[in-house]
């Protein structure tokens, strides 16, 4: 699938938003922006957060491909299946390119190897279910032998009812090598909210996995 028909799937209601019963405490996460590494990634929050106004996070009929679309190469949406590894529903065509094919319905998780499968797992689903904008570092070996450094930015859609649950994200490059894309691993990983909200017992057992990971680092 075409990456420019991830934001634009349903984006007639954009004006019907979900009502989760939850708001933002603030009118944005601006000051965050600055604290993403890529240019890249700055732009696609700074969309994602005007869209989302006073929620927790935007409905997906929200966003459209038009104002990123110099981006949707490196956008992709996830469909939230455990069970299945949290599948590609859309990847972008900077993704498949470097990953050598189309993964749409791939695994997201599967490309994580060692601890860092569970931990993306355990990163994912935070994100989802508790919708927590977060970025993380991410390392890839390469077909060639090389490494190639990137920032990973995840962003939850709103929770409707009778309405699977997906999130967005980008992954936006920091270093470069040729060669196909493996063996990704996590190296640190930072929730972008100004002020961490109350959490239950269940989201502060999840967290257990940021230790040693909890301050951003990107490319290090």
């Amino acid at each position: 699938m075409d990456a420019a028909r991830i934001l634009a799937h349903n984006s007639k209601g954009a004006a019907q938003r979900a009502d989760t019963g939850q708001t933002c405490p603030t009118s944005g996460l601006a000051g965050w922006v600055i604290k993403l590494k890529h240019p890249s990634n700055r732009e696609f929050f700074a969309y994602w957060d005007k869209a989302r106004g006073t929620s927790m996070a935007p409905d997906r009929s929200s966003l459209a491909p038009e104002p990123v679309r110099s981006l949707l190469g490196d956008i992709f949406v996830l469909a939230y299946d455990p069970a299945a590894g949290y599948p590609f529903r859309v990847a972008g065509t900077r993704i498949c390119a470097r990953l050598g094919r189309d993964v749409k319905g791939e695994s997201f998780s599967a490309l994580f190897t060692g601890e860092a499968h569970q931990e993306i797992e355990d990163l994912l689903g935070i994100v989802a279910e508790e919708t927590m904008p977060t970025v993380a570092g991410v390392t890839a070996a390469t077909s060639e032998g090389g490494l190639v450094h990137f920032e990973l930015l995840l962003l939850p859609f709103s929770h409707r009812a009778h309405t699977p649950l997906s999130l967005t994200g980008q992954m936006a490059s920091l270093t470069d090598a040729p060669g196909t894309l493996t063996r990704f691993g996590l190296t640190s990983w930072r929730h972008l909210e100004p002020e961490m909200q109350p959490r239950g017992p269940r989201i502060l057992r999840k967290m257990e996995i940021a230790r040693g990971f909890m301050v951003y680092e990107g490319l290090r």
